[in-house]
């Protein structure tokens, strides 16, 4: 017989295997994160809401093409002022961030594709304009629109264990190209990497499956 006494004595358990269940899916499986700017842009739009999938870097297998989410590696991202938040909203919405029911705001993370893994040479660029990764002129098509694929010269042999990384909206991306000088010389390591960008789910009108689209073909 089915007793509400007993009902909701058990409710506190339930929430706790919930937020369990929660945690395991966003540490072992998938997170959600949303994207802030458009240096991204027009693969993932301001504001999209991102799944990204942390399976394959359980075991670093990070592949030239694929879009990565990765902790920022050497303060590329300025400092946020979160003071005039009220503080309460600014913890519960933590909270809730943490145990997975919000997307993170990716305020201490970047997006960006990788255009180069280790042992890769990359460098900027060919006499038509085109990257050259390994010597052989790269196909792009997710440039955003207009912009040429990189107007800062460079060339660069990817370390082991570290990637090179630039924006699709190339023009508004301050990617590995303008990190050369801090410590890592612009790559970031494998290690800093959340995972892979796999589908934008949210707005509905831009949801989409996020392929990898490798420049070598």
């Amino acid at each position: 017989m089915f007793r509400k006494g007993s009902f909701l004595r058990e409710i506190p358990a339930l929430l706790v295997v919930a937020v369990i269940v929660s945690l395991l899916i966003k540490t072992f499986v998938v997170q959600f994160f949303y994207i802030p700017s458009g240096s991204m842009e027009n693969t993932l739009q301001v504001n999209d809401r991102v799944a990204v999938n942390r399976v394959p870097f359980i075991s670093r297998e990070i592949h030239r093409g694929d879009v990565v989410v990765f902790h920022d590696p050497n303060n590329w991202l300025s400092s946020i002022d979160e003071t005039s938040q009220n503080k309460i909203v600014s913890k519960l919405h933590e909270v809730l961030v943490t145990v997975g029911i919000l997307p993170n705001p990716a305020k201490q993370y970047l997006v960006k594709r990788v255009v180069g893994v280790g042992g890769d040479n990359v460098q900027c660029c060919a006499k038509d304009g085109k990257l050259l990764i390994n010597g052989k002129e790269a196909t792009e098509p997710y440039i955003f629109a207009g912009n040429a694929p990189s107007d800062m010269k460079f060339n660069v042999t990817v370390p082991k264990g570290k990637l090179w990384v630039m924006g699709d909206h190339r023009g508004a991306s301050a990617d590995s190209r303008y990190h050369q000088d801090d410590i890592n010389k612009g790559f970031v390591p494998e290690s800093d990497v959340v995972g892979r960008v796999v589908a934008v789910i949210w707005p509905f009108k831009n949801a989409k499956l996020v392929d990898r689209v490798n420049a070598l073909r």
